[in-house]
């Protein structure tokens, strides 16, 4: 009696500890505030600039500057004509924005936010990318299925690499440069130094993946998939490690190296998933917080944890209208989550 009362005890103390592991983990990230910008016109990506604590936001035919120390609009890179993306080349202090309706990225002074060149790429460039080994940005071109490299020094384009696919978000790590082929179900893998693809490998059981981030310490790609998986890629050789369910209208993704915690936006749900990296085999989500619809892409702030999820309010939809709900204007704005204490 008395040891069938003891394990008794002994599970119901592991079934309350579990309780509380898992609350815990479910109260990680908490709503801050938001940062409102307004205006009209729609958005894709946005990046930070961790040394010079910037966020930049793209919207329509600008990118919005926002201090991440005080969370607030500071300035505006005008201009661009479908600005999708931004990228920061440190050494020359000099940003690259896609401008992707006029074929061109625009080349920013990042003191005075003007630009100083426009130079040519494939049709509709979109995600951008700094490779740091070789020092040049890369252009990754949405119609035309390939990359524009560019000098941040000259502004010159140094190579223009046919990807055999519609690419998506990108990382680089050690000279090789990781690209989401959204329409081949592949990432393809580029030589930074010989600008050639080197390998292309599948990502079943993801499709159309979207978003990209990486654990460089531990050769881990995250790649955020149009049928609502995270499919996690070893970097080194291109093994699918694991996939995990995650939610609707994924754009983009996150990860933290600091926290060991991977973050996937699910525009269509209104959620974030938060997936705990336990090892480099194994991967726990560990909390989806409640967001809003259309908050899709996201940027990670190294330096204080925080993430950044771009949103607006769209007009009802109508009974059986297939085309995307117009934006209210004035409504745009970027949610901000931090680290509960």
């Amino acid at each position: 009696m008395k040891s069938r009362s003891l394990g008794r005890f002994c599970l119901w103390s592991l079934l309350c500890a579990g309780f509380v592991v898992l609350a815990q983990a479910e109260e990680r990230y908490q709503f801050l505030k938001e940062i409102p910008v307004g205006g009209e016109g729609g958005w894709d990506c946005l990046s930070t600039d961790a040394a010079s604590h910037r966020l930049y936001v793209t919207h329509a035919t600008k990118i919005v500057v926002i201090d991440t120390v005080n969370d607030a609009v500071v300035g505006e890179i005008n201009g661009l004509n479908g600005a999708h993306d931004f990228a920061v080349a440190p050494k020359s202090s000099r940003g690259f924005a896609s401008s992707g309706r006029d074929n061109t990225v625009n080349m920013i002074d990042l003191g005075h936010l003007q630009t100083l060149a426009k130079i040519s790429t494939g049709q509709n460039p979109d995600i951008m990318l700094f490779e740091p080994t070789q020092e040049e940005v890369y252009a990754f071109n949405g119609r035309a299925q390939s990359a524009t490299v560019i000098s941040p020094g000259s502004g010159k384009v140094t190579a223009t690499i046919p990807l055999g696919g519609k690419p998506e978000f990108a990382q680089a790590d050690g000279g090789r440069v990781f690209v989401n082929l959204e329409d081949k179900n592949e990432v393809a893998v580029l030589d930074a130094k010989t600008h050639a693809v080197t390998h292309r490998w599948p990502i079943a059981p993801g499709e159309e993946a979207t978003g990209m981030a990486i654990d460089r310490a531990h050769h881990r790609l995250f790649l955020g998939c149009g049928n609502a998986k995270l499919v996690i890629l070893d970097s080194e050789d291109g093994h699918v490690v694991t996939a995990l369910p995650v939610g609707n209208g994924i754009d983009g993704a996150a990860f933290d190296p600091a926290t060991q915690l991977a973050f996937v936006p699910n525009g269509a749900d209104g959620t974030l998933t938060v997936v705990h990296e336990d090892s480099p085999d194994k991967f726990i989500i560990v909390q989806t917080l409640n967001t809003e619809r259309s908050a899709r892409t996201i940027a990670l702030d190294p330096a204080s944890h925080k993430i950044y999820l771009p949103s607006a309010q769209f007009e009802p939809k109508k009974p059986g209208d297939t085309k995307r709900p117009k934006m209210v204007p004035g409504t745009f704005k970027v949610l901000v989550y931090g680290l509960k204490s």
